[in-house]
């Protein structure tokens, strides 16, 4: 499966994520994106980072919570859970507010925004988990390729890093000198430092001797053309991507967005021509990844629509404080994106078999 397409697959359910605040979808959102990492999850160091924006979107849910019962909301509310000592801030800092009384609707408010931001953090990290970086960074365009190179050289070298800490610190223990503290500290991060500075010079060096870092002789009218392109394309996807989340900016955001695509794409196109290279046994965008980018697609475009027709449905209201409930057909196209789980081959089993010492 191309990386790329897990990518966008992952990025459109963190976009539907953005157009509701109904926790009912998002628990749905959240329950998609795990179900297809479960099963689709390789058996490599990397795919295990899904754990790690676990915990972070946990965190970021709990933190929010904290921040409504000690700052306050501008929500305004009847049901006093619980009234907090309130201290007294100058008149400068009008509008804000330590403690004081907490209600429901505040608390609901807070837990439907931080669900939604938890969300879009755990596709984020489907993703992660899911599309190997290596072969991602090794699909990317011509022009970014001298980007590529130094993130592949970076990824190759912290586990190294690690290990040799690692690898210190034990030999240390065994001789029964110290580990830790800053004495222990100094002992293995020069040694640490020696090695990672000896590995970066014969890296260069093999690197120079293969011929990386070549490029072709371009015009300057054509590398001005580039460059134009490049950032005009840049400043239109985060002009359009701003009109798409914003609830004024909907009229503007998907042309600005798709034009500003369009011009990134050409300028990238054009400063490709300046890197010689081939690529080994590059991965193929087949009809699998057309289905699984175009079901991560219709989820963030059925939920769209969901919400410019009944907005009342996917955003419930916290004044008066309602229960949610949950819409059948946006719940539907929810289910869409569990599209991947059946339609991409399974991970392949980990190799367990031990090499004689």
């Amino acid at each position: 499966m191309h990386p790329g397409a897990w990518w966008l697959w992952s990025l459109a359910l963190g976009t539907a994520a953005t157009r509701t605040t109904n926790p009912l979808l998002l628990a749905l959102l959240i329950t998609v994106s795990a179900y297809v990492v479960a099963t689709r999850r390789p058996h490599t160091p990397w795919s295990r980072s899904y754990g790690a924006f676990v915990r972070l979107a946990l965190a970021v849910l709990l933190i929010r919570l904290a921040f409504a019962l000690t700052l306050g909301s501008p929500i305004p509310g009847t049901h006093v859970l619980l009234a907090l000592p309130e201290a007294p801030l100058p008149h400068w800092a009008q509008g804000i507010r330590l403690g004081g009384e907490v209600t429901a609707e505040a608390l609901t408010f807070a837990l439907y925004d931080g669900l939604r931001l938890a969300t879009l953090l755990l596709c984020v990290g489907a993703a992660n988990a899911l599309a190997s970086p290596s072969r991602l960074l090794k699909s990317l365009p011509g022009a970014l390729y001298e980007l590529g190179v130094a993130v592949v050289v970076a990824l190759t070298f912290a586990p190294h890093l690690i290990a040799d800490v690692q690898r210190l610190r034990a030999a240390r223990r065994l001789r029964g000198r110290p580990d830790k503290g800053v004495r222990g500290l100094l002992h293995v991060g020069l040694p640490v430092l020696e090695g990672a500075l000896e590995r970066s010079v014969a890296l260069a060096a093999a690197m120079d001797a293969r011929g990386y870092g070549r490029t072709a002789e371009v015009p300057p009218a054509v590398r001005r053309t580039t460059a134009a392109l490049t950032l005009g394309g840049l400043l239109g996807v985060c002009a359009g991507t701003y009109g798409l989340l914003a609830a004024e900016g909907g009229a503007y955001g998907l042309p600005v967005l798709l034009a500003g695509v369009a011009a990134a794409l050409a300028g990238l196109w054009l400063g490709g021509r300046r890197t010689l290279r081939t690529r080994y046994r590059p991965d193929r965008w087949d009809m699998r990844a057309w289905l699984v980018a175009a079901s991560g697609a219709a989820v963030a475009a059925l939920l769209a629509l969901a919400a410019s027709r009944d907005p009342a449905a996917l955003h419930p209201g916290v004044v008066p404080l309602v229960a949610p409930t949950l819409p059948l057909w946006p719940a539907a196209a929810v289910l869409i994106g569990l599209l991947p789980a059946f339609l991409t081959p399974g991970p392949e089993a980990a190799n367990t078999r031990k090499e004689p010492t």
